[in-house]
C-alpha cells in the first residue's frame, strides 16, 4: 500500500486530477512527447484515469504505453488497475492465471507506473503544462502519427 500512496502524492504533485473536469487534457514540454491525460470519471471518493503518450501502438492503433488508474481520494491511494505496455495481461499471465502471478503482476505495473511519473516530473510535466485537448488537433495528431 506504500507505493500506491507515493503514487497518489507523485499524480496529485504532477497534474492535480482531483481538481480537473471530466475529458482529456494534454501535457507538452517540447521533446515531442505529449502526455495524454484522459479524466473518464470524477466520483466523491475516487477518480478514473487513463494515461498514456499522444502515440499509438502500430499494430494494435491503441496508445502506447497507456496506463489506466484509479484515484482513491480519502484513502490517498493511486491504483494503476491494468496497463498496456506492448501486451495486455492476458497475453502476459493468460487468460486464468494463478493468484500470486495476479499480485505480482500488480505489483510490477504499479512500479511501473512510480517510476513512469517520477520521470514525467523529472522531463517538466505538470499543471503549468497541461490543457484541455481540443478534440480535432488531438485527431489530426493521431493521423499523422500513423502515416510516419
Amino acid at each position: 500500500m506504500a507505493l500506491y500512496a507515493e503514487n497518489h502524492g507523485r499524480m496529485a504533485r504532477l497534474f492535480a486530477p482531483a481538481g480537473l473536469g471530466p475529458g482529456s487534457y494534454v501535457s507538452s514540454v517540447g521533446d515531442g512527447l505529449d502526455v495524454c491525460l484522459e479524466v473518464i470519471e470524477q466520483h466523491r471518493y475516487t477518480t478514473e484515469l487513463r494515461l498514456t503518450y499522444a502515440m499509438t501502438d502500430p499494430v494494435t492503433g491503441e496508445p502506447d504505453p497507456s496506463a489506466w488508474l484509479r484515484q482513491y481520494h480519502d484513502a490517498r491511494q493511486l491504483e494503476a488497475t491494468h496497463c498496456y505496455v506492448g501486451r495486455r495481461w492476458q497475453d502476459v499471465l493468460g487468460m486464468y492465471p494463478p493468484p500470486a502471478e495476479v499480485v505480482g503482476h500488480r505489483m510490477k505495473m504499479n512500479t511501473f507506473l512510480g517510476k513512469w511519473l517520477q520521470y514525467l516530473a523529472e522531463r517538466g510535466h505538470g499543471v503549468a503544462t497541461l490543457r484541455r485537448d481540443s478534440g480535432p488537433d488531438r485527431e489530426a495528431s493521431k493521423k499523422l502519427q500513423k502515416t510516419a
